[in-house]
């Protein structure tokens, strides 16, 4: 795994991170709002890897829905094992449910084979700032990415 944005394979986004200074508490232990950032990068690096070409995809979305984002609307999360300074944990992002304005996504934080967070989070298509369909193109990725084994 050497992509800065992670890889896709068998319905799974994987990312690596390096635990750092600044994601530790006065402690060394990782600060619990770390999490969310750790996972929102593989969240993203999810969508960007996400289709054969991601870019046209995205202009397309951009077409049917203009300004379109992705908010996180809801979030379950368990914090189960700290991690500390310099540890390299790797974030699996998979889809579990695609809906027609929001996908819920299980996210883990692992340390090797120790599972430190899980989460589940729900997130919903908006532009203009309302819900939306999510556009064709996007919905169709994820949903093929959804049968290649992606919900654990």
């Amino acid at each position: 795994m050497n992509s800065i944005d992670g890889i896709l394979g068998d319905g799974l986004h994987r990312q690596m991170v390096r635990v750092y200074y600044e994601d530790t508490d006065f402690s060394g232990v990782v600060y619990h709002a770390s999490y969310l950032r750790f996972m929102e990068r593989g969240r993203t690096n999810y969508l960007r890897l996400l289709g054969a070409d991601h870019r046209a995809m995205f202009e397309q979305a951009e077409k049917e829905a203009p300004g379109f984002a992705f908010v996180v609307r809801h979030m379950d999360i368990s914090f189960r094992k700290p991690a500390h300074m310099d540890d390299v944990l790797e974030i699996v992002t998979a889809p579990e449910e695609v809906k027609g304005a929001s996908i819920t996504l299980h996210q883990k934080v692992m340390r090797g084979e120790d599972l430190l967070v899980e989460a589940h989070v729900q997130v919903a298509f908006v532009s203009g700032g309302r819900a939306r369909p999510i556009p064709k193109p996007l919905r169709i990725a994820m949903k093929a990415d959804q049968e290649t084994g992606g919900a654990s």
